[in-house]
């Protein structure tokens, strides 16, 4: 019977919410995920039909347990694992989101130049002397 406890943090990283386990510790202890309006500690047990909001990075989730998962599986094993109950809105909301903040594009003046426009600068430089 020991295997029927299984931690939430523990639970929402082998549902693949989160990447690692650490990041799904961390998620409970800064309140990110609730159960019933409160906040959860990561310690808590996950009983089959508990309803989770979950806040990732990406979005919001809520999650209903159908089954525990005691370890991290493949994706398309892991969705068997809980319902996905995330408002349609909020699909929509991380859709736009989604779309408009990952295009791949380096956004202008920020960041280290890519190899081209080093290669491009160095021309520029060398063409000074």
């Amino acid at each position: 019977m020991e295997k029927e406890k299984l931690r939430v943090d523990k639970y929402l990283w082998s549902i693949r919410l989160f990447k690692t386990r650490r990041l799904a510790t961390d998620a409970c202890n800064d309140g990110k995920v609730k159960y019933e309006g409160e906040n959860t500690k990561p310690g808590k047990n996950v009983h089959l039909g508990d309803i989770y909001e979950v806040r990732t990075e990406g979005r919001k989730w809520v999650v209903k347990a159908t089954g525990l998962l005691h370890t991290r599986v493949k994706y398309e094993e892991a969705i068997k694992y809980y319902t996905d109950l995330t408002p349609p809105e909020e699909l929509e909301k991380a859709k736009n989101q989604a779309a408009s903040f990952f295009s791949g594009k380096r956004l202008s003046k920020i960041g280290r130049p890519t190899k081209k426009e080093r290669r491009d600068l160095d021309e520029f430089m060398d063409g000074e002397e």
